[in-house]
C-alpha cells in the first residue's frame, strides 16, 4: 500500500472546519475533479489524469477517528481509502488527510504509476485545504 498525507492548520474552529468538510459536494469538487456527483453515502468522481480519464465510485464509511472517510467501491485501484481528521490548535484547526492506495497494476498499466498518482493526490488534497482556508477561515 502507498500512502499520501497532507496536513495544514486552518485558522478556524474545528466545528467550522467540520461543517465545511461535510458539505461534501463542494469540498470534493474543490480538489479539482472534472465531475463530482454525491448521492447519499456515495460519491462519484471523474478526473482527467495525464492521458487518461479516471472514474471512481466511493462509499462514505464510518470511521470514529475521522470527520470524513471514504473507500473506493469501483475504480482503478485494488484498494483506496481516504480519511480526514481534525485536531484543535492554538490558532485554529489542524486538518490531516491521508489516502492509502494499492494499484490494480493490470488495469493501470504503463499509463499511470504510483508516483504520478501520489503527486496528483497531493495536489488534490492541497486544493481542498485551500478551499477550507477560503470558506472556513472567513467564518
Amino acid at each position: 500500500m502507498r500512502s499520501v498525507t497532507v496536513s495544514r492548520e486552518i485558522p478556524a474552529s474545528p466545528d467550522t472546519v467540520r461543517k465545511s468538510i461535510l458539505d461534501i459536494e463542494p469540498f470534493t469538487r474543490a480538489a479539482g475533479f472534472d465531475e463530482v456527483r454525491v448521492d447519499g453515502h456515495q460519491i462519484e468522481i471523474t478526473n482527467d489524469v495525464g492521458v487518461t480519464e479516471i472514474t471512481l465510485e466511493l462509499d462514505i464509511v464510518n470511521d470514529p477517528d475521522a470527520v470524513l472517510a471514504y473507500e473506493q467501491r469501483e475504480g482503478i485501484f485494488e484498494e483506496m481509502r481516504t480519511a480526514y481528521t481534525l485536531q484543535p490548535t492554538d490558532a485554529g484547526t489542524e486538518v490531516r488527510a491521508t489516502t492509502e492506495f494499492a494499484l490494480d497494476v493490470p488495469l493501470v498499466g504503463e499509463v499511470l504509476d504510483a508516483t504520478v498518482i501520489s503527486r496528483q493526490r497531493r495536489a488534490e488534497l492541497n486544493a481542498q485545504f485551500d478551499y477550507l482556508e477560503t470558506v472556513a477561515g472567513t467564518e
